[in-house]
């Protein structure tokens, strides 16, 4: 296991003389469980879980599909590229850290969405606590945020400004600022799915085709960054992944792999996502369908009800024949 201090340190020195060539092993041997991004897994892991818990004391049911989505799908996803090799290597190789862009941006927020973890505290909390989140969750800014042509824009823009200004040779060189761009990533990525995909009750909720319609239009987004890195006659970076003198990997390449990855790993995402989109959209309507035929049904039964009723005091007032 290596500390990501010490490897920042033997970068420095030499490179490839300290770290291997990146292969599957290292997602196991290069373990770095001391980021601030492994405790807010834990916590939320704990807190998500306690949530659960406390439904399942009250008596209350919690579909486990939910939990499985919040906890392995998007919390186990964020981890896999921020405490394993994934995380030793991203400032290493340029494709390793198209990967953790992938999973951070894209993956990691759908499965948590799909959690419906503000639902789950909104049926957990009690009191000034629940107040205060419904407070959070319909003040202007969180509206201002999550409508979904705003979050668009923001997902869109930010990989344009990280990879082509100097601000992502910065994230290279201060660890601080590295963090920080892995949290952005995970925090814009839920401003833009949570509206479109998620289960929990927010403002600026779109109808299900004006939602559909904007995940298709995220899908050439990552077509066109994708390309114009592959085809860049300028490393992402300036210098840094040169003067790095790895002996295992040229820049120049690994620069055409990640463009590659991003090419064709956003559009394997997007349409995996409008997929889930539109199976949501089915079960809504058939819910709806549903609710209008119990609708119907009780407009019927009640129909009937005023129908004999009717019958009835008709058969009451009759009059009776002679001598009856």
């Amino acid at each position: 296991m290596v500390l990501q201090g010490e490897t920042s340190t033997w970068w420095a020195a030499g490179g490839d003389t300290v770290l291997p060539p990146f292969t599957a092993a290292s997602l196991f041997t290069q373990i770095d469980l001391t980021s601030l991004i492994a405790l807010f897994l834990l916590i939320a892991a704990a807190l998500y879980g306690y949530g659960v818990y406390q439904l399942r004391m009250r008596g209350d049911h919690w579909p486990p599909g939910r939990t499985v989505a919040f906890v392995v799908g998007g919390l186990g996803s964020i981890a896999a590229v921020t405490v394993t090799g994934v995380e030793a290597y991203d400032t290493t190789l340029i494709s390793v850290h198209m990967v953790q862009h992938m999973v951070l941006s894209m993956v990691g927020p759908i499965f948590l969405a799909l959690g419906a973890p503000v639902t789950l505290a909104l049926r957990t909390l009690h009191g000034a606590p629940r107040k205060t989140l419904l407070t959070v969750i319909h003040s202007r800014y969180v509206q201002v945020l999550t409508f979904p042509l705003v979050a668009f824009g923001i997902f869109v823009a930010n990989p344009f400004i990280l990879y082509f200004t100097g601000l992502y040779r910065q994230t290279l060189e201060h660890a601080w600022l590295h963090e920080f761009v892995h949290v952005h990533f995970i925090v814009t990525g839920c401003l833009f799915f949570w509206p479109l995909l998620g289960l929990d009750p927010l403002p600026n909720r779109w109808p299900y085709p004006g939602r559909a319609l904007l995940m298709v239009l995220s899908v050439p987004f990552h077509t066109v960054l994708g390309l114009t890195i592959m085809q860049s006659k300028t490393l992402l970076g300036g210098d840094f992944y040169p003067n790095l003198h790895l002996t295992w990997s040229d820049p120049w390449n690994d620069q055409v792999t990640a463009g590659g990855i991003l090419w064709a790993g956003g559009e394997i995402v997007s349409v995996t996502m409008l997929g889930i989109l539109v199976l949501q959209w089915i079960k809504q309507s058939e819910r709806e369908a549903r609710r209008i035929d119990r609708a119907l049904d009780r407009e019927e039964a009640e129909e009937a009800a005023r129908a004999r009723k009717i019958t009835e005091q008709a058969a009451a007032v009759r009059p009776r024949p002679d001598g009856d």
